[in-house]
């Protein structure tokens, strides 16, 4: 049982600064953001703070939906995502701009691919560790959950659907140039948006159930 708790630990928290550092490279490639960062992106483009402490409060926002609807989706991975991976991202964007400036298109379309599937892997890393899920992620499993005939896959993609809408709509009404929304909401938007789900579903069945549980079970 330590053993277990231990591991779940360590993939609750790599979950958590893996996926920090995946966001900031999509913000790096600027090819399109995951769903939820193009509604920050759109959120950041009309109120003028810093966006770590943003994604602090939008996130302590969504706290309340989870601690509402069901208080066991809270746990350490919650607490450091909404506390510190705002500012991973941050850190990780302002390294690639470092090591990488002016990045051929080529190289932002490599950046982007790596980003989504290490993206869904830590997302999957840290729903089966269970000591808690980002304040987004929340809801989606609280309605797949709570709507025993809808998968998550689906609540997920209607999720993703909304936080891209509303991310335009912010951006557009923020004054922003088309050529600028595209680094918000595009390629890797959309991929993110209609196959972030099944990928995370493959990823948890097929790695992360089999680190925390063993071969023998990953169901």
């Amino acid at each position: 049982m330590k053993q277990q708790l231990v591991k779940r630990i360590i993939m609750s928290v790599m979950g958590v600064v893996i996926c920090g550092i995946s966001v900031g490279m999509f913000k790096f490639a600027a090819l399109g953001v995951d769903p939820f960062q193009s509604l920050m992106s759109g959120l950041d483009a009309v109120i003028p703070i810093r966006f770590g402490t943003l994604y602090v409060i939008v996130n302590a926002i969504l706290l309340l939906f989870a601690l509402i609807f069901d208080r066991r989706k809270i746990g350490v991975a919650t607490l450091i995502n909404l506390f510190l991976l705002g500012y991973i991202v941050e850190f990780s964007q302002g390294i690639c701009e470092r090591l990488m400036p002016n990045a051929p298109l080529w190289l932002r379309v490599v950046i982007l691919l790596i980003a989504i599937v290490i993206l869904c892997l830590s997302s999957a890393l840290y729903f089966t560790a269970d000591l808690g899920v980002s304040t987004y992620d929340a809801v989606a499993l609280v309605w797949s959950q709570k709507q025993s005939k809808i998968k998550f896959a689906f609540c997920r993609v209607i999720c993703d659907f909304v936080c891209v809408l509303i991310g335009v709509i912010l951006c557009l009404i923020a004054g922003m140039q088309f050529t600028d929304i595209f680094g918000v909401v595009g390629v890797g938007t959309i991929i993110t948006a209609f196959f972030m789900g099944p990928l995370i579903t493959f990823f948890n069945t097929h790695v992360a159930q089999p680190i925390l549980n063993g071969r023998k079970k990953t169901t």
